[in-house]
């Protein structure tokens, strides 16, 4: 399978959330990912969510990757934090607490891994079978 992965690297600045959302969208589109599909903002909504956590509880560097190919769209937030992700539960009117949650319901799949000193947080979106398959495109690495 043939796998076209971008990535944006991220300061450790909650502003970056919403630039790392614009990048995402407009890598969206360039894949034939059209920007109203529901798988769109399903994925702008968990890159969200991944770019939070890592620039607000680890105030470190991201970097962002969105690996296209195959059924769906992987996303993979990395940062050099060497502590792993500890998910919560948010109680009625908390403001925080929700994002590992919210990842775990709208994913299909997730995790976390080491990468070098620091972890990896990824999730993986399939598309609707009726979306059809992704465009099979040829290996590229893009750096913003």
């Amino acid at each position: 399978m043939q796998v076209l992965q971008v990535q944006l690297e991220v300061g450790p600045d909650p502003a970056e959330v919403g630039r790392a959302r614009r990048w995402a969208r407009s890598r969206l589109v360039g894949s034939g990912i059209r920007d109203d599909e529901p798988l769109a903002e399903t994925l702008v909504l968990l890159i969200s969510e991944l770019v939070t956590n890592a620039v607000v509880h680890t105030g470190c560097p991201a970097v962002l990757r969105m690996l296209f190919g195959g059924a769906g769209v992987r996303v993979e937030v990395a940062d050099t934090s060497d502590r792993p992700p500890r998910p919560r539960h948010a109680d009625g009117e908390d403001t925080n607490g929700r994002g590992l949650e919210l990842v775990d319901g709208l994913a299909d799949r997730w995790g976390w891994q080491r990468e070098g000193a620091g972890k990896s947080i990824w999730c993986e979106v399939d598309r609707a079978p009726s979306a059809g398959p992704v465009p099979q495109v040829s290996p590229a690495r893009v750096h913003c």
